[in-house]
């Protein structure tokens, strides 16, 4: 990503560009990507030609979006187990740094450069400063979310500990007995600290020194905002991006939206035709990443959101994203995981006595959970909700909680796979 170098409060010079010089930039770099893309991934070439289109019919932003979306459930089968990947990148594995494995499986290819999933900038818009020592609770195993968000800390000078997630006891010691100013994780596991830490009898404010955090991976209801914000006397601030692609849209000291990211282009668009929506009307988040590496031009990643184009008041020029307002299809991330109902039946499958099923999602307190009820009516019963919850884990890596229904008491026979209650308020 292009930095600002000088005085300028903004990480990047198109932060704070007028509309036509942001979007002059963008439509080059656009085209750019495109041009490449054709000549070097089979899938875009392919979804190109199937559209009658070529790199130099691509000339404006309404040009480019007639070329056909790419669902971003649609990249399991693409990939095909990892055999199809090849088929995706601009330049073959040697043009990559790392590959991760997200689940579904979905492989994440990692380009060249510092800060390949452009999260610099939002970090720069949260408060992070070059001398700030940061706790990362993102793993650091196969996913990309610890390293993907490690590098652009780096970039701007901060001195990380890679904590990876759990073993809060040995967290909350790192956060006291060493100077952390800045968190990144998810909120919801930062109450968990609050809550352990105020068990043992320690001052959130005395004894912590934590002025900053970067949060996501999951949905930031503003009542657990505030909580924690207020436990620990500092700020919080998210960000919105994929696996896939990095850093969508980040939040500002506003708290006005979440600013589009300078390293790549949003559309605001209509679920199943990939037509861009009216600004202010809600649609699918489809974006293309600036990347010669694994350029996934128009990825739809299911999310809707609407997009703000009033003047924000901390001087950025972007459009801003009215936060996630929900999902496209019937998946839901929980955890920063998301929950595809595809991969429950074929839990399911293996556990006879199981003739229907419902994953419920909910939020008591701010914190996500998860429920599946179950009708057990069928051989080979009773359900051994132990194995069950075990071999549900391990696919969907989340542990859920497993409701047997009473006999007499099943589900209606329409009842969609999964169902989420969660209030956001």
């Amino acid at each position: 990503m292009d930095r600002n170098t000088g005085a300028s409060p903004f990480y990047s010079p198109l932060e704070s560009a007028s509309p036509d010089q942001a979007a002059n930039a963008k439509l080059a770099r656009l085209r750019g990507i495109v041009a490449l893309a054709f000549d070097g991934c089979r899938e875009f070439r392919g979804r190109m030609e199937a559209a009658g289109l070529g790199p130099d019919d691509v000339a404006t932003f309404e040009d480019f979006a007639r070329i056909p979306v790419l669902p971003k459930k649609r990249l399991m089968e693409l990939q095909d187990g990892g055999r199809g990947l090849d088929a995706l990148l601009a330049r073959g594995i040697s043009g990559l740094r790392r590959i991760y494995q997200s689940p579904g499986p979905i492989y994440d290819p990692e380009g060249p450069g510092p800060d390949y999933w452009g999260f610099a900038e939002a970090f720069a818009a949260a408060g992070f400063t070059a001398g700030d020592l940061v706790q990362m609770t993102f793993s650091y195993h196969l996913t990309p979310a610890g390293l993907m968000l490690e590098e652009p800390l780096l970039e701007l000078g901060c001195t990380v500990i890679p904590a990876g997630p759990g073993n809060t006891e040995a967290q909350i010691e790192l956060l006291t007995k060493l100077p952390v100013t800045g968190f990144v994780g998810m909120t919801s596991y930062l109450d968990v600290i609050a809550d352990k830490a105020l068990a043992r009898g320690l001052d959130l404010k005395k004894d912590f020194r934590l002025r900053v955090a970067f949060v996501a991976a999951e949905r930031l209801p503003e009542s657990l905002r505030k909580k924690v914000q207020e436990a620990f006397g500092m700020t919080i601030r998210q960000g919105y991006g994929t696996a896939d692609v990095g850093c969508i849209a980040y939040e500002c000291p506003e708290l006005s939206g979440m600013h589009v990211t300078s390293r790549g282009y949003v559309e605001i668009c209509e679920p199943g035709t990939g037509r861009p929506v009216p600004v202010g009307e809600v649609g699918e988040v489809v974006f293309t990443p600036f990347s010669t590496a694994y350029p996934l031009i128009r990825l739809a990643t299911g999310d809707l959101s609407r997009l703000v184009a009033e003047p924000c008041a901390c001087g950025r020029t972007s459009a801003r994203l009215a936060g996630i307002l929900g999902r496209v299809d019937d998946t839901a991330k929980v955890k920063g995981q998301f929950i595809y109902p595809s991969q429950a039946a074929e839990v399911a499958q293996g556990f006879p006595c199981i003739t229907a099923w419902q994953i419920v999602v909910s939020n008591p307190g701010g914190k996500d959970a998860i429920e599946f009820m179950a009708c057990c009516d069928g051989p080979g019963g009773p359900l051994d909700v132990e194995r069950f919850t075990a071999a549900f884990q391990a696919r969907l890596k989340l542990r859920p909680r497993v409701t047997v229904l009473p006999a007499g008491q099943g589900l209606p026979e329409n009842a969609p796979r999964l169902v989420d209650r969660r209030g956001f308020d």
